[in-house]
């Protein structure tokens, strides 16, 4: 293999690989790492002012630096996601050398347009449609202020999205997000380039369980909407054990959980206890009311939970829905826990599973692919 090297700009320090965002990137750069290519990353602090071992350690540079946050960059015209992320420092690295510059989501895209490296090859890294993320955020968020901001943010984002014409190729999560930006951008190439993630086998423990499991970031209105669905829509009449788990619950899921016996909350459980409950769960509720990007979440529960119940829009462009029970409405999710609770899977479906996961989802695949794709040019 040539010597080829790779700046990647992430808009946070991607260790260790906590929640969906950075585990991608993680990953990503793991994978990257392991066929050879050198990294040169540049990683976005939020004040935790960490050094990781772990990153210097797979990459031929690491650098850090810190978000412009505040009220100038709140009150930009730029989405703030993306104006607190301007270094002059960062640019001037970039500077030193002609090497292809990864761009990790429209967080990272501030010097996409920066005169300096017009003649540079970029590569845009899709991780959601972002102003449609933040237009569902703001539906589902119910603090005025928190709305207002969702909704500014996703007007912004919108515009901004503009800048993606700057790059020279796009990657895109899912396969419905790749259909979109190849109708924004023709003049682009976009390429499907799926999560990466720590899952390497299909891993699965024979025999029932005892609880569903939803999980999740539980201070995302996202996920605060959908956990507040299942417990007064769904399990609200069903005698069987929920488990909730996930960083940092609201108290409005904690409250409304109080109500129900069978719900029990697993506030910021340990990455080990988070594996062994996504292991041990019977059945793994996957819903959320926004179709956008891919959840890593429905990944690592076909690769490592056993029976999956979800909705179209967790779904939705992922090409797994053969993988999973799928379910709309309140009725149909209680018809289908109903059905499931002494079902057990066959050894069948345990590899059309995998067989399915691995073809499309294959971390060494994907990064190969990616490398034939950035460099393809040489």
């Amino acid at each position: 293999m040539k010597d080829y090297h790779l700046h990647i700009i992430a808009f946070d320090i991607p260790f260790p690989p906590s929640y969906g965002g950075v585990i991608d990137v993680f990953y990503q750069i793991f994978y990257l790492s392991k066929a050879g290519v050198k990294i040169h990353l540049h990683a976005f602090d939020y004040g935790k002012g960490k050094r990781s071992e772990e990153l210097e350690r797979l990459c031929y540079s690491v650098n850090y630096y810190p978000r412009q946050t505040g009220i100038l960059s709140a009150l930009s015209y730029k989405p703030y996601i993306t104006g607190s992320r301007k270094s002059e420092a960062l640019v001037l690295e970039l500077l030193k050398d002609d090497y292809p510059i990864l761009f990790e989501g429209l967080h990272t895209c501030y010097h996409i347009t920066d005169k300096r490296l017009a003649n540079r090859y970029k590569i845009f890294r899709e991780t959601n449609i972002e102003h449609r993320y933040y237009g569902y955020l703001a539906l589902a968020e119910i603090n005025p202020f928190y709305k207002f901001y969702f909704a500014i943010a996703a007007i912004k984002l919108g515009f901004y999205q503009r800048v993606i014409r700057y790059a020279n190729l796009v990657f895109c999560v899912s396969e419905a997000d790749t259909i979109y930006y190849k109708k924004k951008f023709k003049k682009i190439p976009v390429a499907f380039m799926p999560c990466f993630h720590k899952n390497e086998e299909v891993l699965l423990e024979k025999g029932a369980g005892s609880y569903i499991l939803f999980h999740g970031n539980l201070e995302v209105s996202e996920n605060v909407k959908a956990a507040i669905f299942l417990m007064e829509k769904v399990m609200n009449d069903i005698d069987y054990r929920l488990i909730i788990a996930g960083n940092n619950p609201t108290s409005r899921i904690k409250r409304t959980a109080l109500r129900y016996p069978n719900v029990e909350i697993i506030a910021n459980p340990e990455e080990e206890q988070m594996e062994t409950l996504i292991k041990k769960a019977h059945l793994h509720l996957l819903v959320t009311f926004q179709a956008t990007g891919l959840k890593l979440k429905l990944l690592n529960a076909l690769f490592r939970g056993k029976l999956i119940i979800a909705n179209s829009k967790m779904v939705h462009g992922t090409g797994l829905s053969s993988l999973c029970f799928i379910a709309d409405t309140p009725d149909e999710l209680k018809s289908y826990i109903r059905q499931l609770t002494d079902y057990d899977y066959n050894f069948a479906e345990i590899g059309r599973r995998r067989n399915l996961l691995l073809s499309r989802f294959n971390n060494k695949e994907n990064a190969n692919e990616m490398i034939n794709q950035i460099y393809r040019k040489d």
